[in-house]
């Protein structure tokens, strides 16, 4: 027993209340359990219960041991004072309040079912990876989807958290924090990082005075990311070394100190070409976001990222080395990633930052329109009979597992808590 697993049971009543008595053997009804309180002071607030002829309304605390009212120090804390009812696994000792009366005690140990401890000592004990496995599916379709809408909403305010820091640092420009997200997509999971460090590195105003010309985009992109620093015969290269040094003079760029990876990446997603794609993005689209915020057809939003390096990539993926004719195309695969991972935040976040419910409502039905991803997490679920029909259903998903099953906060999840409480109370 914990004492979270205690407050769990408390605040779902999962124990028997029938003819419950206080340690001094006083008949006592619980008619509001109360509050559960995430701050300072007492565990429930705003309770209500009935003891003899009286009811009480105000706070109750929790412990493993009564003796922890002691221990804990909250005698001397004016945040209890008025406990009107003390919960416990174990009564080791009576608890006295200030006035020298005792308050009044129930011991949950001997009411609370063996098969929700077993349950739940079971899930706490499991190896793998989803701690509920063995009980699942647990909950039916139409609680499933609850739920699932419930961790997509959750993921997406989590992401907007990290997009609203980014506006407050680029002054409440919604198209410069579009643009560093943006970038950090395209360098994928190998090169997020240094991708957005470029992002960073060159204000979204230089790159519109150069829009026109992409090799000048690419020169700037490929040259902070650290990719033009070779020694050449390629004439191309050797083209876009010479613009990025007049222009990382001229605008006094400091390039970024950390190298590209390609090992053990395909082809199609070497960085060279993700740069060579994101430069061509921004030579044929202007103020992207504020076009995407206007659109309610997905179809549209995905043909904006519908984009081909330029010529010389056809027959390249790294300077100096020529390859067969290919073009190198944005593929759909891509743009439904950079719509999952990007765009769909970024547009939540407005709705928050700009208290417009449509823009949040949009960004979740988009996930809905979009295909399931397919990575490890998904397929683990799926074996167990989870269904991943939607990219709202795998971000769901993915939600679940790296912040509930993995820190195993199943007394904070829906399954986790229709597992604990299913025939546990006949």
């Amino acid at each position: 027993m914990n004492e979270r697993l205690l407050q769990f049971i408390w605040q779902f009543q999962f124990f028997n209340r029938l003819k419950l008595i206080t340690t001094q053997g006083e008949d006592i009804q619980i008619e509001k359990p109360g509050m559960w309180n995430h701050h300072q002071g007492p565990d429930f607030s705003e309770a209500i219960i009935r003891i003899g002829n009286t009811r009480w309304i105000g706070n109750i605390e929790l412990h493993l041991r009564s003796s922890d009212w002691v221990k804990h120090r909250h005698a001397s804390d004016q945040h209890y004072t008025n406990i009107i009812l003390h919960v416990v696994w174990e009564d080791d000792e009576p608890l006295i309040d200030q006035h020298g009366n005792i308050v009044p005690t129930i011991v949950l140990q001997p009411l609370i079912p063996k098969l929700l401890l077993e349950r739940y000592l079971q899930m706490m004990q499991t190896m793998v990876a989803i701690p509920c496995h063995s009980f699942l599916p647990a909950i039916n379709q139409l609680a499933w989807l609850s739920w699932k809408e419930r961790l997509a909403a959750e993921r997406l305010e989590r992401k907007s958290i990290h997009i609203l820091s980014l506006l407050k640092q680029s002054n409440n420009h919604w198209e410069e924090v579009f643009w560093y997200l943006l970038s950090s997509n395209f360098g994928t999971k190998v090169n997020t990082g240094l991708f957005e460090q470029v992002a960073k590195s060159i204000p979204l105003a230089i790159l519109a005075r150069h829009k026109n010309q992409v090799q000048q985009l690419e020169a700037l992109l490929l040259g902070q990311s650290n990719l033009l620093s070779g020694k050449y015969e390629d004439d191309y290269a050797i083209l876009l070394q010479k613009e990025y040094r007049y222009l990382k003079k001229k605008y006094g760029l400091i390039t970024i100190n950390k190298q590209p990876a390609f090992l053990r990446m395909r082809p199609a997603a070497f960085p060279t070409i993700r740069v060579a794609q994101l430069a061509m993005l921004l030579h044929l689209r202007a103020g992207i976001f504020s076009q995407i915020k206007e659109m309610n057809d997905l179809n549209k939003v995905q043909e904006l990222f519908m984009v081909t390096a330029n010529d010389y990539w056809h027959y390249h993926y790294r300077f100096d080395e020529a390859t067969a004719f290919l073009p190198k195309h944005l593929g759909k695969g891509m743009a439904e990633n950079i719509l999952i991972n990007t765009i769909i935040p970024v547009l939540f976040a407005y709705g928050l930052y700009s208290r417009d419910e449509a823009f949040k409502e949009k960004a979740v039905q988009w996930l809905y329109q979009l295909p399931a991803e397919q990575n490890q997490i998904t397929k683990q679920w799926q074996k167990m009979g989870i269904s991943n029909n939607s990219a709202l259903d795998s971000q769901s998903l993915i939600e679940l597992t790296n912040h509930y099953c993995t820190h195993k906060r199943c007394l904070d999840c829906a399954v986790g808590n229709k597992i604990l409480k299913n025939d546990v109370l006949g």
